[in-house]
């Protein structure tokens, strides 16, 4: 997505706003209002081209006990106000928030820091940047050398901050057009990819400690070959999830040279559409009442209206206030 630069400079909040208009090249397709896909929170046990449901193993949607402990720990413990060489500074210093990825997630994150904006209840020394970019996908960031990490350092500076206090990051992130090709294979590509973005993060952030993932939203506005690649994405981050559980030595997060920072899923953004009757308020896109309609997205069907950008910004408020992992450091004491 193309995009003029401009400087938003908020009361604990840095970015730079990277907004642009929806493709001409597609347009949406508003009678699409339901796939018949059932959300990964909703599908639980069952499966889905023989890949299980929930979002974490055994087809749970709550962490594992001690992958839970280890986060709240480390959120508790080790995100504190560093200084600019990424000191402990209880007084001066910092905790950096940023975001990771494409056009959609900038959009997103922008709209969340809108809302928080002068929030008096968040912690004082807490910086949200937005590091996400419009037309950079996982290929552009799984690459330690990409232009998009350089990107992100300037947003830092601008910022008044430094790498040394990132601490923790919200991804999300795809493969361009949400083409994810053949099913299981597109997905283990894709999470490959973003063991690829979590650990060079880790390498150019010492510090980042916690990254919290989410997956897209319905994609079945825009075509069918979207559609399918925004739910199977989410695929991709629960199989990186739960290799770091499983113990993958590339994906350790304990100790000093740690390769990897503690990972679990944000907010599971996707929702059938409208549900199975296609009415807004009707039958809902899963149980627990969330619903894409054709409104939350622009004219190509892909990237969020301000509606859309707005339901997305409230799921994060609700997750970074009241997740264990989150509120100890997003919250004021």
């Amino acid at each position: 997505m193309s995009a003029a630069l401009s400087t938003l400079m908020m009361p604990a909040v840095a970015s730079l706003v990277v907004l642009g208009p929806a493709s001409a090249a597609q347009a949406s397709d508003c009678t699409r209002t339901h796939s018949g896909r059932v959300p990964l929170v909703d599908l639980g046990t069952g499966t889905y081209l023989g890949a299980q449901g929930g979002l974490y193993p055994g087809g749970a949607n709550s962490r594992p006990a001690a992958h839970d402990s280890a986060g709240r720990s480390i959120a508790t413990n080790q995100i504190l106000p560093r200084n600019s060489s990424g000191a402990v500074d209880n007084t001066n210093g910092k905790v950096v928030f940023a975001s990771i990825g494409m056009s959609n997630t900038t959009q997103e994150f922008q709209a969340f820091m809108q809302s928080v904006a002068g929030d008096a209840t968040l912690n004082p020394k807490l910086v949200l940047v937005d590091g996400a970019q419009g037309g950079q996908a996982a290929t552009a960031w799984a690459d330690p050398n990409s232009t998009t990490w350089q990107v992100l350092n300037n947003r830092l500076m601008q910022a008044g901050v430094t790498p040394a206090q990132v601490q923790t990051v919200w991804l999300k992130q795809q493969f361009g057009g949400d083409n994810l090709g053949t099913f299981p294979s597109g997905a283990q590509q894709l999470r490959d990819a973003l063991r690829s973005i979590v650990t060079i993060a880790k390498s150019k952030y010492p510090n980042l400690r916690i990254v919290h993932l989410s997956s897209r939203t319905y994609g079945d506005y825009s075509t069918a070959l979207r559609g399918k690649g925004a739910y199977e994405q989410a695929f991709a981050v629960k199989q990186l999830i739960e290799d770091q559980i499983a113990g993958d030595p590339r994906l350790a997060y304990a100790g000093t040279s740690a390769p990897a920072p503690w990972l679990a899923w944000g907010p599971y953004l996707w929702a059938d559409g409208l549900g199975a009757d296609g009415v807004p308020g009707g039958v809902p896109g899963r149980r627990d009442g969330l619903e894409w309609t054709c409104a939350d997205y622009q004219t190509d069907g892909v990237h969020p209206s301000t509606s859309g950008r707005n339901k997305v910004a409230r799921a994060l408020v609700e997750f970074y206030r009241n997740d264990t992992t989150a509120a100890p450091w997003f919250r004021a004491s």
